[in-house]
């Protein structure tokens, strides 16, 4: 959402992404996708994911619900409040949630929440686990970790999807590709890559997922997803028009704060600068479009020294040929960015009536069928990954916690307080008021 902004813009750029999803439920879109990003100004304002999609879910019937992704180092968000909020989300939706994670690279948001770029895989990673188990365990048997220390609790309510919702984790290289294989995770690859190095990330993914998979699970989600932009009009001179100009500034404004940028939280113009840097550059709007049209549809394209974003920009017949060699690459799963720079909610919404009329159907026919021959495909890596997973729940004995003035009476020996401490439970079961006991609730 680049500026400049009124004061409705947030809450009419989130009532617009409401309805794209709800349309795209209607159309048989499978997934939605909603980021956790906390202070990155005109490149992500979605800071609560699950608020967000708790509204998807009232609103759609079909399609699942991905958490793309929850930043668990405990700093961002304490394990047993992820797991909590993942299974919430998991019974409002019956079963519909997607359980994405990950770590993080910006400095608004390591800095922000005081951690260390260093240990910051180390914390994604044993907040991550201690959150599985409080889904898996009940009760869940405590942890005395590094970076997370918790007593034993039964953690409530447990997700409607046994043992815990699909896994997945957002992947950007080629060694975060191997890292979801090794933890049995489905990897969401946040990065603009073609169908054709797709391929080779795949074929990294399943190699990886046979020799070493261990996962930090209890299933395992052996699936690849890939980013794209995408617009869709019958002319692509429009297709273009509409969604280039936002799938470059989503790029530029990632590019901000993960790699170049010079951020002054609430005064620096993301947007403004894109536009001098690109004018500087010689490739205004009418350029890029001149750029892309030249070249075949793909993730990236290049005009001079400078990188273009293109992905699913284009014709329906275009985009159809695109997503095929996808499909042929072994990807799972392409999740559109639509909602980009300054994109139109009308051009949106005509984008997904399109896709959804002429190009999505195909690919559903044919999906049931691969999707069932993949599974079979891989059950036996999936088997012995598995059993090479160690675990063995801690046994708590008759381990137990008293209320707080219980502590006061047992800490103070207190014979009369924990005699009166037994009558006030009698009377709680008797349905006798406060009122009547003479202390105030």
């Amino acid at each position: 959402m680049g500026r400049p902004w009124e004061a409705e813009s947030e809450q009419r750029l989130v009532q617009d992404a409401l309805e794209q999803v709800a349309l795209a439920d209607r159309l048989g879109i499978q997934y939605v996708w909603e980021v956790e990003h906390h202070f990155l100004e005109e490149y992500s304002h979605s800071s609560a994911p699950e608020v967000f999609l708790a509204a998807c879910s009232q609103r759609t019937e079909r399609i699942r619900l991905g958490h793309g992704i929850i930043l668990t180092a405990p700093n961002f968000n304490h394990p047993a409040r992820t797991a909590e909020r993942v299974a919430m989300l998991d019974l409002v939706s019956n079963g519909r949630v997607e359980f994405g994670s990950g770590e993080s690279s910006s400095e608004a948001e390591l800095a922000g929440f005081g951690i260390d770029p260093a240990l910051k895989r180390e914390q994604w990673l044993e907040g991550l686990e201690v959150a599985l188990r409080c889904m898996v365990e009940q009760p869940f048997t405590g942890v005395d970790g590094e970076y997370v220390k918790m007593p034993p609790r039964n953690v409530v309510p447990k997700p409607v999807q046994k043992p815990h919702p699909p896994l997945w984790v957002a992947c950007s290289r080629r060694d975060t590709i191997l890292l979801a294989a090794q933890k049995g995770m489905g990897a969401l690859t946040f990065a603009f890559i073609d169908p054709e190095e797709a391929r080779t990330w795949v074929e990294a993914y399943e190699s990886t997922l046979a020799s070493s998979c261990v996962p930090v699970g209890w299933s395992v989600n052996p699936q690849v997803a890939c980013v794209s932009p995408m617009m869709l009009h019958h002319e692509e001179d429009e297709a273009i028009r509409r969604g280039v100009e936002g799938a470059n500034f989503f790029g530029y404004s990632l590019g901000h704060f993960y790699v170049f940028g010079e951020h002054r939280p609430g005064v620096t113009d993301v947007w403004s600068e894109y536009e001098q840097r690109r004018a500087a550059q010689g490739f205004d709007p009418e350029a890029v479009a001149q750029a892309v049209k030249e070249e075949r549809l793909g993730a990236k394209v290049a005009a001079g020294d400078t990188t273009g974003l293109r992905g699913a920009i284009g014709t329906p017949a275009q985009v159809r040929e695109y997503l095929r060699r996808y499909e042929e690459a072994g990807v799972d799963q392409v999740i559109f960015v639509l909602q980009a720079g300054r994109n139109r909610h009308e051009d949106i919404m005509e984008s997904l009536e399109l896709f959804g009329r002429e190009v999505l159907p195909e690919f559903l026919d044919r999906d049931e069928t691969a999707s069932a021959a993949k599974t079979a495909r891989l059950a036996p890596l999936v088997e012995a990954a598995l059993a090479r997973k160690e675990y063995e729940p801690r046994d708590l004995g008759d381990y137990s916690f008293p209320a707080i003035p219980r502590q006061w009476a047992d800490a103070a020996g207190s014979e009369e307080m924990q005699a009166w401490l037994d009558r006030f439970a009698d009377d709680r079961a008797a349905g006798r008021r406060d009122d009547q006991l003479g202390i105030a609730g």
